[in-house]
């Protein structure tokens, strides 16, 4: 398949660019994959479709504030560092902007959230063929302790900011209630519509509500350059399965009970975890480069929570895998969905409305 088969095009006005007032206030779009019909619902909804004994499985990781910025320790020009991947404490792989003028051993004295200079530099050791830095943190005896301090919440491009601080709520919300494990660089974004009180009724009703950890990275949100899909090679990004989630999605698999995925990291994590002896998911640790697309078969996951992806978009790619498992069909129900969408004016992106497929 070609990647231009997963473009549409999206009123810009469409893109969310803030939180509604409420997590569990947005809207959700349910869609019946058998029936290949719509609901129009809103996200309090939710538990409706859900049944007593059903698996709820949600990405816990935390968004770190991985935007950094600084200047140029000898001529002043001014750096943005977005923090991909940690190769060891006070080395990590980063996005810097503008890239041009980071070159080898170039330092970069960084500022904290009010403009001012610190004592931690990050030198440029090595530039990959992505252009992306390695850099290498003194100062501090590690970075991680320092991002509270000198980052900032790494919202996406489509969301626009005059100044990082101008919306001070994105702190809290491009977070879910639930995340613990810090390692993200963006917000896992199905779970950013629960709030303490859905998930209580959820566990009232009788469901289970697991987690796993996949600490978001380039994978995730990386454009798909390659003409084909079997070009495209993902990122690696970090996971862990516990033993606790393994064994519950298990005995649901064995039982008929349905395990329902909040959002396509969730997805990711069961679907890399599968055993080929067993058919059963495992408790690991690890990385994963999983790429699911049409016509992918799932082996894990009866349902999935998810938000409204970015055209040509690996997300926009699962999705359409799991309209239709085990066939192309699915990308044509997925575009057609969001031009419903777009019809209702549901808001797009992360900040944006759910989508429940069932």
């Amino acid at each position: 398949m070609k990647t231009a088969d997963f473009d549409f095009a999206l009123p810009p006005e469409l893109v969310a660019q803030e939180p509604t007032s409420e997590r569990d206030k947005s809207r959700l779009l349910v869609l019946d994959r058998l029936g290949n019909c719509i609901e129009h619902r809103k996200f309090s909804d939710l538990i409706n479709y859900l049944r007593p004994g059903d698996v709820l499985v949600a990405n816990d990781s935390r968004v770190m504030r991985a935007r950094l910025r600084g200047r140029n320790a000898k001529s002043g020009g001014e750096f943005e560092l977005l923090l991909l991947t940690e190769n060891s404490t006070n080395d990590w792989w980063a996005m810097v902007r503008p890239g041009k003028r980071a070159l080898l051993q170039t330092g970069i004295r960084l500022h904290d959230r009010h403009g001012n200079v610190t004592e931690i530099e990050a030198t440029v050791s090595d530039i990959n063929s992505e252009g992306h830095r390695r850099l290498q943190f003194s100062g501090t005896k590690n970075i991680c302790d320092e991002l509270e301090r000198l980052g900032e919440i790494p919202l996406p491009p489509y969301i626009k900011r005059e100044n990082p601080d101008a919306n001070p709520t994105d702190a809290e919300r491009y977070q879910t209630v639930y995340a613990a494990s810090s390692g993200s660089v963006a917000a896992p974004t199905a779970g950013l519509h629960f709030t303490p009180e859905v998930l209580a009724n959820i566990r009232k009703m009788g469901v289970t509500i697991h987690h796993v950890t996949l600490h978001v990275g380039l994978g995730t949100f990386a454009p798909v350059k390659a003409e084909s899909l079997e070009e495209h090679v993902m990122h690696e990004e970090r996971f862990t399965l516990s033993t606790e989630t393994a064994s519950a999605v298990n005995a649901a698999r064995r039982e008929g009970r349905r395990v329902i995925a909040v959002g396509t990291t969730s997805v990711r994590v069961l679907e890399s975890s599968i055993d080929p002896e067993t058919g059963e998911v495992k408790a690991q640790s690890g990385r994963t480069r999983i790429f699911i697309h049409p016509p992918y078969r799932f082996k894990a996951v009866d349902a999935l929570l998810t938000n409204f992806h970015l055209p040509c978009s690996t997300l926009l790619m699962l999705v359409s895998a799991f309209a239709a498992p085990g066939e192309t069909r699915g990308r044509e129900m997925i575009l057609a969905t969001y031009q419903e969408a777009i019809r209702e004016r549901y808001r797009f992106f992360s900040y944006g409305d759910a989508t429940l497929i069932l």
